[in-house]
């Protein structure tokens, strides 16, 4: 017998048709990325402002607030009860926000992201700051609306957009105790990789065998090519949908590990996403639990499997077969090229040692800017002193390779970054879940059955979606809420035996 629930039934037909339109959205979003000719951008500017408009109507229709008071009293399973919880929270956060601030967002970080494009390689901050203020003055205020409804910090409220339940005095506390001791374990690793006899490879990389290498890897790793592809932008990213995954990456000639890395890293965030719960796809329920653990999973294949030696050993006759024989791509040359560890200024080729480095910079800056201690004018200094204090580098007048370089900011996605960190500890945690389950583990990579890792994380973290609260998830996935010691155990093991 059929359970009756109109009011739970009214408001999946409505998720489905959000899911739907975000679809859409999310498709011409990677197409803006890869394919629109610069003169387009205005138009595609104005019809993802009218897009995200819809889509905040949609999810603010007052009919929503009573079926969400009906369905709380009818008999849901639990499953349902999950996805009623998740329709909750998105449906508060939505009618947080104005219709007028939803499309003054679209429209300021189209403007900035567009700008970026060209200001970045031109190294031009005088005329990517005015830009940066208007999108800075809407976070902001986001942040504000945001806060007065949940209670939450300002900062906290942006943060709880991508992290449901983080905090920034759990970032900070984090942060903070990574602070002690990353410097001096990234000068014992160096001191230790100073010793080591290292093999230089010999470009040029045509780019496309670079291409065919990092698709035939995509295989090797699972991806459906059925449901997603691998294209070009100016940033890395993983978009679209579970059912049509957008991946891309980007080349450069006289360097192969930069484009490969990086689309081992996103083909984590597509498997996530093409392994999502598909009996409830398109409610909020399916969708992936929080960013933080979705870096998590392209940190544990960038990371924690594409960084292992025994994966090497699997690229390694790739590597050749796309380039030709040489010394350098020998398996343990290989692995030695892929971890090497040395300050760098560019987060998204940073080591795995060096890389909350980068991460603290950003959080340490971006709350300053969201409380209003800190304006658009005093980044590039606040990014100067955290590089020379953080990695001993000096970054004095470049903008290109410093404040300007990621795209978050231009896109208003303040509080976003704590969660590369905070997933290359989930991943660690996994990783050492996976390793107490199966004490063959690294053999089982080094023979090439990546089986193992892939099944666990499906079952584990993909098909759970958003069911579990982020800490109930780790629990049943690891016996455990987040414990960052995974992630210094993993690091003092890999690289300093």
């Amino acid at each position: 017998m059929s359970v009756h629930t109109p009011a739970y039934d009214a408001l999946t037909r409505t998720y489905r048709q959000i899911h739907h339109f975000s679809h859409l959205q999310s498709i011409v979003s990677w197409d803006t990325a890869v394919n629109m000719p610069p003169q387009g951008n205005d138009a595609r500017a104005a019809a993802m402002s009218e897009m995200a408009t819809l889509l905040h109507r949609l999810r603010t229709d007052p009919a929503l607030a009573q079926h969400l008071a009906q369905a709380q009293a009818e008999a849901l399973d639990d499953a349902q009860r999950a996805n009623l919880r998740e329709i909750r929270r998105d449906w508060t956060m939505s009618n947080s926000l104005p219709e007028r601030l939803v499309e003054q967002r679209s429209l300021a970080t189209a403007r900035c992201e567009h700008a970026w494009r060209s200001q970045r390689p031109a190294n031009d901050w005088a005329g990517f700051a005015p830009n940066l203020k208007a999108v800075l003055a809407v976070a902001r205020e986001e942040a504000q609306l945001l806060s007065e409804r949940s209670g939450l910090a300002p900062y906290d409220a942006l943060m709880d957009l991508y992290e449901p339940g983080m905090r920034a005095s759990t970032v900070e506390a984090v942060f903070g105790d990574v602070r002690q001791w990353l410097p001096g374990l990234i000068q014992q690793v160096m001191a230790r990789q100073a010793q080591e006899k290292v093999i230089q490879a010999q470009g040029p990389y045509p780019i496309a065998a670079q291409k065919s290498l990092c698709q035939q890897v995509m295989r090797l790793l699972q991806f459906n090519f059925e449901a997603g592809r691998l294209d070009v932008s100016t940033h890395p990213f993983s978009g679209g949908v579970p059912e049509d995954v957008r991946m891309t990456t980007r080349f450069k000639e006289d360097d192969f590990l930069q484009s490969l890395m990086a689309t081992i890293h996103e083909t984590g965030h597509g498997r996530y996403e093409q392994n999502l719960p598909r009996e409830l796809l398109g409610q909020p329920v399916s969708w992936a639990r929080s960013m933080a653990l979705h870096e998590s999973q392209s940190l544990s294949f960038e990371m924690q499997l594409g960084s292992h030696p025994g994966f090497a050993g699997l690229l390694a006759p790739l590597v050749a077969q796309a380039f030709g024989e040489q010394p350098a791509f020998e398996a343990g040359n290989l692995h030695r090229l892929m971890t090497r560890v040395k300050p760098g200024l560019i987060r998204v080729d940073a080591d795995e040692v060096t890389y909350p480095a980068h991460v603290i910079l950003r959080f340490e800056i971006e709350r300053a800017l969201i409380s209003g201690e800190a304006e658009v004018e005093d980044i590039p200094a606040m990014w100067d002193a955290l590089m020379l204090e953080l990695l001993g580098l000096d970054t004095r007048g470049d903008f290109r390779n410093g404040p300007m370089q990621d795209v978050h900011w231009p896109e208003g996605m303040f509080g976003y970054f704590p969660c590369y960190s905070l997933g290359a500890m989930y991943a660690a945690q996994w990783f050492a879940a996976i390793r107490q389950a199966h004490p063959d583990l690294d053999a089982r990579i080094a023979a090439g059955d990546l089986t193992v890792v892939f099944d666990w994380l499906r079952q584990n973290i993909w098909l759970q979606g958003s069911r579990w609260t982020t800490d109930e998830l780790a629990v049943r996935a690891s016996g455990e809420t987040l414990n960052p010691a995974h992630f210094r155990r993993h690091l003092v093991t890999r690289y300093l035996g």
